[in-house]
């Protein structure tokens, strides 16, 4: 009696670890997949993340206000799994050298700057885990500028500049960018 109710117990978590994954990764999630990738000049950047919307919530601020994404936290750069960009040569990032390669990508938001970190911990399956700083290869100031509307979902967009291109982040009534161009 024992041992079939174990099946049974055995056989409910098998169904809700399938049921989990389905909902995650077939069906159609709640903040889409998206690839964006720039390809000039030699340069080529793409970058995978999942696009949040705001769906009436604040979403930076401070804890107190409930913010979706407070202030001074840890926040993957859009939702489900990590981040993450690639370049295919020997860039600089914000002004920083970047060899060429994957690396996850994430933020910590403040009022007047994100804090923008590269590290070198991939293909991380639920990137709400904060990553392992020890793997941090470099953290950069990206100013906050104001969109010339409220942006409902979070977008990463790729303009072109003189030098490179600039990465663009905007969501809700928050942009700020990131220049990138080849060493």
């Amino acid at each position: 009696m024992g041992k079939k109710i174990l099946i049974g117990v055995g056989i409910v978590i098998l169904l809700f670890i399938l049921w989990v994954v389905y909902g995650l990764f077939i069906a159609e999630p709640v903040s889409p997949t998206a690839t964006v990738s720039y390809n000039e000049a030699g340069l080529e950047m793409t970058i995978d993340y999942s696009q949040p919307s705001k769906k009436g919530r604040l979403i930076f601020g401070e804890e107190s206000e409930g913010a979706l994404q407070p202030y001074g936290k840890y926040w993957r750069l859009g939702a489900n799994a990590a981040t993450e960009i690639s370049f295919n040569k020997d860039v600089t990032f914000g002004g920083e050298p970047v060899e060429a390669g994957t690396y996850r990508m994430y933020a910590v938001p403040g009022s007047d700057a994100f804090e923008i970190i590269l590290n070198s911990e991939t293909d991380v399956f639920f990137g709400a885990v904060e990553p392992d700083e020890e793997l941090d290869i470099l953290a950069i100031q990206a100013p906050v500028q104001k969109p010339a509307s409220p942006v409902e979902t979070f977008t990463i967009g790729f303009s072109s500049t003189a030098s490179g291109a600039n990465i663009n982040f905007s969501w809700d009534e928050t942009m700020f960018q990131v220049p990138v161009a080849l060493q």
